[in-house]
């Protein structure tokens, strides 16, 4: 699929293709209830392969295959890359309503390094996700009316994307599902502040929420009463909690805590590569779908465990779904 061109300069909300076995009149039906993902869409660049990846666009890949209606707004160059990343939505039937792309920088990557047996991850400047256009965001967002947006902090790195995302948030009174996804060195108190004031549910690791605490002096030690105070300071309806093999919890804003085991059976684990965006995509399945809490985070933590069992962040076949389609009733 060749990449439309929405360069820095156009205000116009891009051309969409139709997908083969799609109408246009479809299209605009799918969009009812969507939920919104904006960010950044990566290719970790080994020496050997590239792997498409960046958590707005796994989120969104895993709500695809759960029968939702995700619509992902991000940028992309004008260049091979991009035309993988759009191939890869026609796929699997997303619509790239919400993608702008240009000539100006390139789709983004993610250099992997090799050093004594163990990679390292840099994440490059000046890509495409930088440049998101605000006033095409606005209008897109406008145009959609969604039922949840999900945002997280490596996006808005730049300027030019930070102010897309304001308009986006500022646009529409959906909830707001903030996943911080903090990736040094390209975050600051400011952004996370920022996104916080926004949110209405945060999904952050325990070691996260320990940066937050220290970041924001929160004065309490203990992890519950550190998330209490998150919760008061910035208004928020929700805080979970991912803590690995030990399952995860939240807190809504009446106080009152959950929390879920990983009670799969013991998984052959290949590498925790999306682990986290998959336990998100469940977590905004349970929202749309008004699961108890103690339901969402036990299937979200299945989830997650299902995907340290495969070589990165997303399966290669949707029959990876069909058991959790299936028990689920979805």
């Amino acid at each position: 699929m060749k990449c439309p061109q929405i360069e820095e300069s156009q205000t116009k909300p891009m051309t969409h293709h139709i997908y083969s076995g799609q109408s246009r009149s479809t299209l605009r039906n799918n969009r009812k209830g969507a939920v919104i993902l904006f960010g950044e869409v990566l290719a970790d660049v080994f020496a050997d392969r590239t792997v498409l990846g960046g958590a707005p666009f796994n989120v969104a890949r895993h709500l695809q295959a759960f029968g939702q209606n995700p619509l992902l707004i991000t940028r992309l160059g004008n260049d091979s890359l991009g035309e993988e990343v759009l191939d890869e939505m026609a796929q699997i039937g997303m619509e790239p309503l919400g993608v702008q792309c240009g000539n100006h920088h390139p789709t983004g990557r993610v250099q992997v390094h090799m050093s004594d047996g163990a990679h390292t991850f840099e994440i490059l400047p000046e890509q495409a996700y930088d440049y998101i256009h605000p006033a095409i965001v606005r209008m897109t967002a406008l145009s959609v009316k969604p039922k949840l947006v999900y945002f997280g902090t490596l996006a808005q790195r730049n300027e030019i994307s930070r102010r897309a995302l304001k308009a986006l948030l500022r646009s529409t009174r959906s909830a707001k599902f903030l996943d911080i996804n903090l990736r040094a060195p390209w975050y600051d108190e400011k952004t996370i502040r920022h996104s916080l004031q926004f949110a209405d549910i945060v999904k952050l690791n325990a070691d996260e929420l320990a940066i937050l605490a220290e970041m924001f002096g929160l004065p309490e030690s203990e992890p519950q009463r550190q998330a209490a105070e998150l919760m008061g300071r910035f208004d928020l309806a929700q805080v979970v909690v991912t803590c690995g093999q030990e399952g995860a919890w939240q807190l809504n804003r009446k106080g009152k805590k959950t929390e879920a085991g990983v009670k799969t059976p013991a998984i052959r684990l290949i590498d925790t590569v999306g682990a986290g965006d998959g336990f998100a995509a469940v977590c905004i399945l349970g929202e749309l779908l008004k699961w108890p809490a103690v339901r969402t985070l036990e299937r979200a933590n299945a989830f997650a465990a299902a995907i340290c069992g495969i070589r990165g962040a997303v399966p290669d076949h949707a029959d990876f779904y069909e058991p959790f389609i299936r028990e689920w009733e979805i």
